[in-house]
């Protein structure tokens, strides 16, 4: 039997992002949560490139959970990049939800 865990999530603007600090560890363990992360992330650049279609990207800074609903404009091998210059790293984020 497993148990569900569920943290409280901060929705924050894309604005904000710029004032949080983020631990350089990745919060993913394993290499298939890895994997899964960057083909949700390409898959979520195609979509704001082509469509402008929005995303939710959960991921966590110092202070605990934290959502954004926005287009990734471009993704990196350590951040992904927002409107306006707004970098979030990649080993930060948990999910991404379309």
């Amino acid at each position: 039997m497993s148990t569900l865990t569920v943290e409280a999530t901060t929705l924050v603007a894309k604005e904000e992002i710029s004032l949080l600090k983020f631990p350089k560890e990745d919060i993913l363990i394993s290499n298939e949560e890895k994997k899964d992360r960057q083909a949700k992330l390409e898959r979520a650049l195609k979509l704001g490139n082509a469509y402008h279609g929005k995303v939710k990207i959960m991921f966590e800074d110092i202070e605990g959970l934290k959502a954004v609903e926005t287009t990734i404009w471009g993704v990196t091998d350590k951040n992904i990049l927002l409107k306006r210059d707004v970098l979030v790293p990649v080993n930060r984020i948990r999910e991404i939800k379309f």
